[in-house]
C-alpha cells in the first residue's frame, strides 16, 4: 500500500472482521435492505477490507451507499430479469439493484453457463456500484474456473490530450486459480489512480503523485502536490509519452463490453447507469486442469522469487500481497481511521443499531 493511502497507527483502530460485518449488515437492514441482500452486500465490503482494498471497503463506500438507499438511487427490493440471451450468454436488467447484490448473482449465472458450455458471459445494466471487481472475479476460483469482472465506473476520466470527463474509471478484475501458490487476482481501474483512493488521500491530508490527475484544463499534474479541486482523472500512463493511450484504449474497450454491449449507450450518453460484464472460463474445457494448476504454480513462483531491483526487498504478483494482508487482518483486525469509526458511531445511533465498536479519541 502506498503511503498516500496508509492510515497512521496513531489514528488507527483495529476492528475484528466479524464485528464490522455484523455492524454493516445491521445498518443495511435498518435502511430496508432484505436480509439476504444485506448479507451479500456486506460480504463484498468486508472482502475488500480484509484484502487491503480499502478504497472499496466500508471506509469509503458505506456512507455513499447509505445516501443512495435514502434518496432512492438503489432499489432495495428489485425484480431483475434476463432481457436477452443465448446458451452461453445473457444480459440482465437489474431493476436498479445494489451492485453488491446483482454482481455476485450475475457471476453465479456466468459460472453455471461455463459449467455447461465451457464459457459463460453475463452483462448487467441498471446495476449500481458493485464494489471491488476482485470479489466477483474470485468467485470463479472455487469452481476451478478463471473469472473476469468489469464495470463501467464513475465518469471521471479524460481522454489522452483531452480536458473533459468522457470515460469511466472502468475497473477490471481477473482471478486465476493455482494449486499451492496464492491465486492470481488482479483488480485495477484504467485510470492512474482509483477515484476512491483520491478520497482516502484527501482524508489523510495527502496529495497526488505524478501522472494521476489533471487540472481542470486537462494539463497533467507531473509533480507531487496537493489535490486540486476540480480535477480530472488521467488514464493509466498519465501522458502519451509514457503510455496513457494504452489506459485510455483499455478504458474505452471496457465501456464497450459493459454499457454498449448491454444496449445502454456509453460514457456521457449512458442510458441506464452503470453496467457490468462477467466472464467465467471452465479451465478443463480448454486444457487439462491439473497441468494448468501446476503451470500456474511454476509461473507464479518464478515471479515471486524474481531477482529484485536495487533497494527492493521482494517481487509481488497480483493477489499475493492481498492474500498476506488478509491473513494479517483476520488475525489482528482490520485497521480503520478514527474518523471512520466516528462516522459509524453516529450512523448506528441514528438508526438505533447496536454499537459494537470501541470508543476512539
Amino acid at each position: 500500500m502506498l503511503e498516500q493511502f496508509r492510515t497512521p497507527e496513531e489514528f488507527e483502530a483495529r476492528i475484528d472482521a466479524d464485528v464490522m460485518r455484523a455492524t454493516v449488515q445491521d445498518i443495511f437492514q435498518a435502511l430496508g435492505m432484505p436480509e439476504a441482500h444485506a448479507r451479500q452486500s456486506t460480504d463484498v465490503l468486508i472482502y475488500a477490507d480484509l484484502r487491503g482494498i480499502d478504497s472499496h471497503g466500508v471506509s469509503n463506500m458505506l456512507r455513499v451507499y447509505v445516501n443512495w438507499f435514502r434518496d432512492g438511487t438503489v432499489n432495495l427490493d428489485p425484480t431483475w430479469k434476463v432481457v436477452s440471451e443465448a446458451p452461453a450468454a445473457c444480459t440482465i436488467d437489474s431493476d436498479g439493484a445494489h451492485g453488491g447484490v446483482i454482481g455476485p448473482h450475475a457471476m453465479n449465472m456466468a459460472i453455471e453457463r461455463a459449467r455447461q458450455f465451457g464459457i459463460g458471459a453475463v452483462n448487467v445494466y441498471r446495476g449500481g456500484h458493485f464494489g471491488a471487481a476482485a470479489y466477483t472475479a474470485a468467485m470463479a476460483l472455487e469452481h476451478d474456473m478463471i473469472g473476469v469482472a468489469a464495470t463501467a465506473g464513475g465518469l471521471r476520466m479524460t481522454p489522452t490530450y483531452g480536458a473533459e470527463e468522457l470515460i469511466g474509471l472502468n475497473p477490471l478484475g481477473i482471478a486465476v486459480p493455482a494449486r499451492d501458490e496464492a491465486p492470481f487476482v488482479f483488480d485495477a481501474s484504467m485510470s492512474g489512480v482509483a477515484g476512491n483512493k483520491v478520497s482516502i488521500a484527501k482524508r489523510l491530508g495527502r496529495g497526488t503523485l505524478p501522472g494521476w490527475l489533471a487540472r481542470e484544463d486537462g494539463s497533467p499534474i507531473m509533480d507531487n502536490e496537493a489535490i486540486p479541486e476540480p480535477h480530472l482523472h488521467l488514464p493509466v500512463g498519465g501522458t502519451r509519452e509514457i503510455g496513457s493511450h494504452k489506459g485510455y484504449g483499455l478504458a474505452v474497450m471496457l465501456e464497450v463490453l459493459t454499457t454498449v454491449l448491454a444496449g445502454a449507450g456509453a460514457g456521457p450518453d449512458r442510458r441506464a447507469g452503470q453496467a457490468h460484464h462477467f466472464l467465467a472460463y471452465r479451465i478443463d474445457a480448454f486444457t487439462d486442469l491439473e497441468q494448468f494448476k501446476d503451470d500456474m504454480d511454476t509461473y507464479l513462483r518464478r515471479l515471486r522469487e524474481a531477482k529484485t531491483a536495487p533497494g527492493e526487498q521482494r517481487v509481488y504478483y497480483a493477489g499475493l500481497q492481498a492474500a498476506e494482508t488478509e491473513q494479517d487482518r483476520r488475525a489482528k483486525g482490520i485497521p480503520y481511521h478514527h474518523e471512520v469509526i466516528g462516522w459509524f458511531k453516529s450512523i448506528v445511533a441514528e438508526l438505533g443499531v447496536e454499537d459494537r465498536l470501541p470508543a476512539v479519541s
